[in-house]
């Protein structure tokens, strides 16, 4: 039997719902809504338009529910780390973007209460400022909150009324042990965090409730993978075990999956993470700045002309045959919004280098540096871990960029299977079918479902 289930993906730029159809042998999905999704600054930093992003969601839920009246299920996801506190069921505040710097005060706090290699240790958490268990040490609200919720959980708990904190995304935060998967009390009081405000934790596929009489949805909320790479790596079209995944968008998360996590003090001192995956699976992965290199100068650019297409851009930069300056894709400098093109030319020349000196220019630099630093993680997921690596999946946005695609395959000598575009919202949409009975079997039968629903470019080393 097929049936229809909606799934509200969240990203750092952009948000979509999408309407999946599932059964045995199908597996289809299309978009019903897609919005904008940005930081705004408020005078105490920058922040979340979470209100307006609710608002967007609950516009396309009942967009799909018109389309499909059916509907059995609804599932989130979003981007990680990021939080709202909550008193009384009511919200105290925006969440703040997690590219805001009140953090970094904190971080010498924290790491003076707990050294770094006991954090990781403990959590087996890469290091990025942004981090929730940084975050919670800045904030100034604590004591008025009785809980705190991820930006899935939040959106869950205003479609259901029900408080609770899904896994993976819980995973993100650097207070679950990672040896037991649920919050880490020791952790949490050396750290001075109220444990009253850690909810619930549930596993994907875990039903939250029923939507709120007066919202008038379909279906049931349904716990999916909602850190949105737990999503996309469930629609990874893997046919073997072999593989890396670059799940590619605003960010580039890049690793492998495995049943147990790497705690080793070469694991630290890369800055690899091992975050919770569907199915108790193990994300083995390292964070590249990713596509918000590229999408960052464009904005600057349409800013003074707002004609500009990326596409034109892109093409220009495949043709390039004149050498470009590579820099360092993970450099932090990089994370804060602002003038991107201005900060890479900078780069360049206190390094010696040669800047970019036009657009195309530009644009294949970042590219090119993108495809090593990807290729550098993807070898180091491989001997950190001891996983045999033969084959490389890029899915996301990244995975419609051919320049970015055949370097990869270039670089590393392996095939680059490029696809599916939309794999955060298929794997959303695949947890909840399998928890409503749609589909069954594990993360390996439900990749053969997208392998053969989306069929892979591959792209051969040159």
């Amino acid at each position: 039997m097929t049936r229809a289930v909606a799934a509200v993906d969240l990203g750092a730029t952009s948000g979509r719902v999408m309407l999946g159809h599932v059964g045995p042998n199908e597996l289809s999905v299309r978009p019903v809504a897609r919005f904008p999704n940005g930081p705004v600054q408020l005078d105490d930093g920058l922040h979340w338009n979470i209100d307006g992003l609710y608002g967007h969601v609950l516009d396309g839920l009942a967009a799909a529910a018109h389309e499909d009246p059916e509907i059995c299920s609804i599932g989130v996801d979003s981007w990680a780390v990021d939080y709202a506190l909550i008193r009384g069921g009511r919200m105290l505040a925006a969440p703040f973007h997690y590219r805001d710097d009140r953090t970094l005060p904190a971080i010498e706090r924290v790491h003076a209460l707990v050294p770094p290699e006991e954090l990781y240790a403990a959590n087996g958490l890469q290091f990025l400022p942004f981090n929730t268990l940084y975050q919670l040490a800045a904030e100034i609200d604590l004591k008025e909150a009785d809980s705190f919720l991820l930006v899935p959980d939040l959106i869950n708990f205003w479609l259901t009324g029900r408080q609770a904190v899904e896994q993976t995304n819980a995973s993100t935060t650097g207070l679950l042990n990672i040896t037991t998967g649920g919050w880490d009390d020791s952790l949490i009081e050396r750290l001075g965090l109220p444990r009253r405000i850690f909810p619930d934790l549930v596993a994907p596929g875990t039903t939250i409730g029923v939507p709120r009489p007066e919202l008038r949805l379909p279906g049931t909320v349904t716990a999916v993978g909602s850190h949105d790479t737990a999503s996309a790596v469930v629609a990874v079209p893997a046919t073997q075990e072999d593989f890396a995944y670059i799940s590619c968008g605003t960010w580039g998360l890049v690793g492998v999956e495995l049943d147990a996590p790497v705690l080793t003090a070469a694991s630290r001192s890369a800055n690899f993470t091992n975050e919770s995956g569907v199915d108790s699976r193990v994300r083995y992965l390292h964070n590249v700045m990713g596509l918000w290199l590229l999408s960052e100068c464009v904005r600057e650019w349409q800013e003074h002309d707002p004609t500009l297409r990326l596409q034109a851009l892109l093409g220009a930069a495949a043709a390039l045959t004149t050498p470009v300056a590579m820099f360092d894709a993970d450099d932090p400098g990089f994370l804060a919004p602002g003038d991107m093109p201005e900060r890479i030319a900078h780069w360049c020349v206190s390094r010696g280098l040669q800047p970019p000196q036009s657009r195309v220019e530009f644009v294949r630099s970042i590219i090119e540096s993108l495809s090593v630093a990807f290729v550098t993680a993807v070898r180091a997921a491989s001997e950190l871990s001891g996983k045999p690596i033969s084959v490389i999946h890029i899915v996301g946005g990244g995975s419609q960029n051919e320049l970015l695609c055949q370097l990869l395959a270039d670089r590393s000598g392996m095939p680059v299977l490029a696809g599916p575009v939309e794999a955060t919202a298929i794997g959303n949409v695949l947890v909840q079918a399998r928890a409503q009975g749609l589909v069954t079997g594990s993360l390996e039968s439900l990749r053969a479902l997208v392998a053969t629903a989306f069929s892979p470019k591959r792209y051969s080393p040159h």
